[in-house]
């Protein structure tokens, strides 16, 4: 994965256990896997912005983003939190459509379908740490200063626990649901771990040794002085040197090398211009 760090929730490999003892691993590796592609929903449209994730930790019920929040608007987080969700809706509704024209398909992957719709509603729930609550976090903060958001995204979310431990006790005096249990702890954990989760790191096209030793291809882009950092991550060529002409007004005014522009990203907000941000 490149840079990309996978770690695992501590509460992921109990009920990968508990999903063993009752006979169901099967049905555990497809939500696993179902949690693998919701993760790459969030990061196709991370990257999109101009944002790559920085870490995917696998948790019980779907998957978390890390990384370092800084330059992220309250828009694009919102867009973000929803893609895992929607990726996994887009799963299930092709796998439904397919019973419509194969039926036979049904029994293969009625799992799959059920899987990643749970994943979805799962995750919409508006409670942190899931995308839901992310969502909710970026709504409620256009009307609301950031911390007064958190505030009540958190009491919602502590309502949420309570609530899911309440149906657990109850569970007990019939058939004991462990899942229900996973599930508000999951939700604890996630809440007062004192970590900022689903954070995202800008995209640097870092070049090493080895790929000046091959060959590459220097290509040189002009832009207007009022073409914003995000402008500059979505014109950078792969595997390329980079180098900016800038201009103002029909005018150059400034050329950026591939340091320069890596500096840029790396230090500035993405909404900010170029003018703005070069000496």
């Amino acid at each position: 994965m490149g840079s990309l760090k996978l770690s695992v929730h501590p509460l992921f490999f109990p009920l990968g256990f508990y999903f063993a003892l009752t006979n169901k691993i099967f049905l555990f590796v497809i939500y696993t896997l179902s949690a693998v592609m919701h993760e790459i929903g969030h990061s196709i449209v991370a990257n999109g912005l101009g944002y790559k994730l920085n870490e995917i930790v696998l948790m019980p019920f779907g998957a978390v983003v890390k990384g370092n929040v800084d330059g992220l608007s309250l828009l694009d987080e919102f867009k973000v939190s929803l893609a895992g969700p929607i990726t996994n809706i887009v799963i299930a509704v092709f796998f439904v459509a397919t019973w419509w024209i194969f039926p036979t398909a049904y029994a293969y992957t009625d799992v799959v379908a059920e899987a990643n719709l749970s994943l979805a509603v799962v995750n919409l729930l508006p409670v942190l740490p899931l995308d839901g609550g992310r969502a909710l976090f970026s709504i409620v903060s256009y009307s609301k200063n950031e911390k007064t958001a958190k505030r009540i995204c958190v009491v919602i979310s502590v309502i949420f626990v309570l609530l899911l431990f309440s149906l657990f006790i109850f569970s007990c005096f019939k058939s004991v649901n462990l899942t229900i249990l996973f599930f508000a702890l999951f939700i604890l954990f996630g809440l007062f771990d004192g970590k900022r989760q689903n954070r995202y790191v800008k995209i640097a096209r870092n070049l090493k040794k080895e790929d000046y030793e091959r060959g590459l291809p220097y290509v040189k882009t002009a832009l207007e002085n009022t073409a914003t950092v995000k402008k500059v991550i979505n014109v950078l060529q792969k595997n390329a040197i980079n180098e900016i002409v800038v201009f103002s007004d029909g005018k150059k005014i400034k050329v950026l090398s591939q340091e320069d522009i890596e500096r840029i990203i790396m230090e500035n907000d993405i909404y900010k211009t170029l003018e703005n941000v070069i000496d």
